[in-house]
């Protein structure tokens, strides 16, 4: 399918690469179905776009957590899995939402509120982190200029 986007301009998602949310995201429950976009341009880089079919002006930048936070694990309860299947960690992916603002110092990403997605089923859901472990706006931005210097 081709969809026209505010990211990329018109771009083709093979129906066998649409991640379904079947419950949506945070804050947008009706939009269900994504894609997940890297910026062919800049290469594989960092952060990658959850890119919405059903909106075409959406699209979320998001990132590993673990190229920020190595020791990322959330506890996370199996009641809030379940409408995305059995997990298989060969096929489980966890992603960030990040946020860019115009002053890029401040970048940071949400590491209380974790995209899960299982690859083999194509489902993902976002869910939130109890506690204090893991902040809503983590500050991003030093620790990728410290990777890109090669530190």
């Amino acid at each position: 399918m081709k969809i026209n986007t505010k990211v990329f301009g018109e771009i083709e998602i093979a129906d066998d690469k649409i991640i379904h949310f079947p419950s949506g995201i945070i804050g947008f429950p009706d939009l269900t179905d994504f894609a997940l976009v890297h910026d062919e341009e800049k290469g594989i880089g960092a952060i990658h776009w959850m890119q919405s079919i059903q909106e075409p002006a959406f699209a979320m930048p998001v990132m590993d957590p673990l190229l920020v936070r190595p020791n990322y694990n959330p506890q996370v309860d199996d009641e809030l899995l379940k409408p995305i299947g059995e997990l298989v960690p060969d096929e489980l992916l966890v992603l960030v939402t990040v946020t860019v603002p115009a002053d890029l110092t401040k970048m940071s990403v949400n590491l209380r509120g974790p995209i899960i997605i299982n690859a083999a089923e194509k489902k993902a859901c976002q869910v939130i982190i109890d506690g204090d472990d893991y902040a809503v706006k983590f500050p991003i931005y030093d620790i990728l200029n410290a990777k890109k210097a090669g530190e």
